[in-house]
């Protein structure tokens, strides 16, 4: 129960870290949007000088480097600092567009496209998308950790490793579409390949099923049988 509690505390924390810095990320945004976005409209792309570009790709790597020591100084395993880290990662993200939310009123929808990251290319897709990544994430950390804090050692096959990547890589692909088949410059309304993410999508949620399945105390009652 104590260890539990502790948890429940570090989560806690952890959550409070990722909304914090969910707000200068989107206050960054917002002078971002008033340098070259004054209209607010994010599409067509507008070319950045090439100084400032580089900077906000060292901003996004930065961010990148922050929720890896956030997750590797929570946890004292691998996989318990792989969690922490995608937990993280998870409210950052969902509690950006919440800041977005209220300093600018955007997204009006969660299908506007947005431009997600610039590393190595621009990834594109309305803001559903990486919320509902952001909430398996989370969802996938906080019963991970529950079940190694009732005692059971989790183990991580290759079989539910490989559903992971493959899943994963395949959302990365439906955000790299846009990047490689319309021209950003012009493109106004570039759709999105909603087929591929959630093919991706189910995969990943198919190996977090197998995987909590597997790590699932004996002891305990829960929905996965």
């Amino acid at each position: 129960m104590v260890k539990l509690k502790t948890s429940v505390k570090k989560f806690i924390m952890i959550a409070v870290f990722g909304i914090a810095m969910a707000y200068l990320e989107a206050v960054v945004v917002v002078y971002l949007r008033m340098l070259f976005y004054p209209e607010g409209i994010l599409f067509p792309i507008k070319i950045m000088p090439l100084s400032t570009a580089l900077i906000e790709i060292g901003r996004e790597f930065s961010t990148i480097i922050m929720l890896l020591v956030i997750g590797y100084l929570s946890g004292k395993t691998l996989i318990e600092r792989f969690l922490y880290f995608i937990f993280c990662f998870g409210v950052w993200d969902i509690f950006y567009y919440v800041w977005l939310k209220i300093f600018l009123n955007w997204p009006t929808s969660l299908l506007e496209n947005d431009l997600l990251f610039l590393i190595p290319i621009p990834w594109i897709a309305p803001v559903l998308a990486p919320i509902i990544v952001s909430l398996t994430m989370i969802i996938a950390s906080v019963l991970s950790l529950f079940f190694q804090n009732k005692g059971h050692t989790l183990k991580v096959e290759k079989k539910y490793l490989l559903l992971a990547i493959l899943g994963s890589i395949i959302i990365v692909i439906s955000f790299f579409w846009n990047a490689y088949t319309v021209n950003l410059l012009e493109e106004s309304n570039p759709g999105f390949q909603w087929e591929i993410f959630f093919i991706g999508e189910v995969i990943l949620i198919i190996g977090l099923i197998l995987f909590l399945k597997k790590n699932k105390p004996k002891t305990m009652k829960f929905f996965i049988k």
